[in-house]
């Protein structure tokens, strides 16, 4: 059985008071010491929280799911998890060189860390004197770090820097597509081939993997539209025999079973924690200032029922008295979404006007949700169900980066692109198996769309959707001139309502984020994308 790649508490601890420890110290001294070179390598893993949906860094804390038709942030008020998604889907012109919060470019976050590795690097070369097994170890873990890192810039930019070693000038011109791509592909091959399958020290069961260098990298590969590595780094993966897909979805994301190949753990005690729970949670949790964000009676409509049916949502698109069919769909739905008639912590949710337990507000009644939907909904998934004492208690849940259901729809989708049609069904399938929904036959354009939906359900608010949309250039065609709706019930009445009040727009451009202004200040080889100029 695969243990699933987690980081270590005390070791992070450790590194993060290590810092003030050898800081008056040569980087001789600390390559002569392994516990201190294990310091320097286990402050890298904390970058799978700073991207991760517990973390600030990927949207300034708010989830991206809120960029897209699935999620929805109550307030009108700027703010994080607050109103800025709200302005930046409903005005495109707020993302400039100056500005954006969902780029990564800067010293502070992306290149800082990628800069720290390459020290890293260049001090091993220079003093290590410990053996080939272990430096490459040491190497294999840093090269997925910076791999990991510059995922997150390609992804938003296409075209990046590469820094190989430290930088001898500030001038540096940025690398093409195809270069990124390969560098990150390059780092994440030499990972694969000098990291465990497993590691024998127990004190060491949370580091990265081989099985998680391929799994990111048949990530990665799909942004590249590189269909044959991302084909083979799934597969690779798959051949390992180490995971599977947990026999119950909402154990997906717990990191405690084989269908966890890369996370982080947390502590509510010692640290490091989290806030997602105090965040998302509603307000008959006893936490003012709850569900700052709530899913979207468009991402509800994404559920097929339990024997792979679609539902008819028109009846609903208009005032009635029908009860929805919540308990018709699938059972991803109730595993992610709090809904009207569900049970949390052991209470019947109202979700509804005046509910005591999931009070609905109109978008705009005030400032800030305070606990309330906008969309008659409440997030589920990622939550702590078992912690009550939500003012007195940190979260300490952990943040599963990668499972085996995403390894199993990113190989069906290479297969997919590579015409092995038949292969692509079989995958997708074992994932809808896990849930009870019958194959899905379709092919051509039709499967596509079902694994378009697939893809959003199995993965929902995992910090998927907006990069997936971005890579298929659907953006710019399905999140334009739209708006998304919530469910108000209101004494047993359900009545389809607008929560947005103004259309939700995505600029093409917005496909590559710009170069920053102050990158281009600094460095003179440095040169702005032409649709920004």
């Amino acid at each position: 059985m695969a243990f699933c790649a987690v980081l270590p508490l005390t070791s992070c601890n450790d590194w993060l008071d290590g810092v003030t420890q050898t800081a008056t110290v040569s980087d001789e001294i600390v390559w002569q010491d392994a516990k201190h070179v294990d310091k320097n390598v286990n402050a890298f893993y904390t970058a799978l929280h700073r991207y991760g949906q517990f973390g600030e860094t990927q949207f300034g804390g708010s989830l991206t799911e809120s960029l897209t038709d699935a999620f929805k942030y109550g307030s009108v008020s700027l703010g994080h998890r607050a109103g800025h998604p709200n302005v930046y889907v409903t005005d495109p012109s707020v993302v400039t060189p100056d500005g954006c919060l969902y780029n990564v470019w800067s010293e502070s976050a992306a290149y800082g860390s990628i800069r720290q590795i390459n020290q890293f690097l260049a001090m091993q070369k220079q003093y290590s004197k410990f053996s080939e097994e272990q430096n490459a170890r040491w190497e294999a873990q840093a090269r997925f770090f910076r791999a990991y890192l510059y995922f997150q810039l390609a992804k938003r930019h296409g075209s990046v820097i590469i820094y190989e070693n430290l930088p001898e000038s500030n001038d540096k011109a940025l690398s093409s597509a195809e270069e990124t791509w390969k560098f990150i592909a390059d780092d994440l091959d030499f990972a694969a081939a000098n990291l465990p399958k497993e590691w024998a020290d127990p004190n060491a069961k949370g580091r990265v993997t081989q099985g998680a260098a391929y799994a990111l990298k048949s990530r990665a590969m799909l942004y590249a539209e590189q269909w044959q590595a991302a084909y083979d780094a799934a597969d690779k993966v798959e051949k390992l025999g180490l995971y599977d897909l947990a026999s119950n979805y909402a154990d997906a994301w717990s990191g405690n079973n084989n269908e966890c190949i890369l996370a982080f753990r947390y502590n509510k005690d010692s640290g490091p924690y989290h806030s997602f729970d105090q965040y998302y949670v509603p307000q008959c949790d006893g936490y003012d200032f709850g569900a700052t964000g709530t899913p979207t009676q468009e991402m509800v409509e994404c559920y097929e029922t339990k024997d792979g049916k679609i539902v008819d949502w028109t009846p609903w698109h208009e005032t009635t008295n029908q009860k929805p069919p919540y308990d018709q769909l699938e059972p991803r739905f109730a595993a992610t979404i709090i809904y009207a008639g569900s049970e949390w912590k052991g209470r019947k949710m109202d979700c509804s006007v005046g509910g005591k337990n999931g009070e609905f507000m109109a978008y705009r009644e005030q400032a800030y949700s305070f606990g309330k939907t906008t969309t008659g909904y409440f997030l589920r998934k990622l939550l702590d169900e078992k912690l009550t004492d939500i003012k007195g208690q940190h979260s300490s849940q952990p943040w599963v980066e990668i499972r085996f259901a995403e390894v199993l729809l990113n190989k069906a989708e290479a297969a997919f692109r590579l015409g092995k049609t038949s292969e692509a069904q079989t995958l997708m399938n074992r994932v809808r198996a896990r849930v009870g929904l019958p194959s899905k036959t379709s092919t051509g354009d039709a499967w596509f769309k079902d694994y378009r939906n697939e893809r959003k359900v199995e993965l929902a608010y995992e910090g998927h959707l907006f990069w997936d949309m971005r890579r298929w250039k659907l953006a710019h065609i399905e999140y334009n001139n739209y708006r998304c709706h919530g469910m108000k019930i209101t004494n047993g009445t359900y009545e389809y309502v607008d929560c947005d009040g103004q259309d939700r727009k995505f600029s093409s451009k917005l496909y590559r984020l710009p170069v920053p202004t102050s990158e281009l200040k600094n460095n003179k080889l440095a040169k702005q994308f032409d649709e920004w100029k």
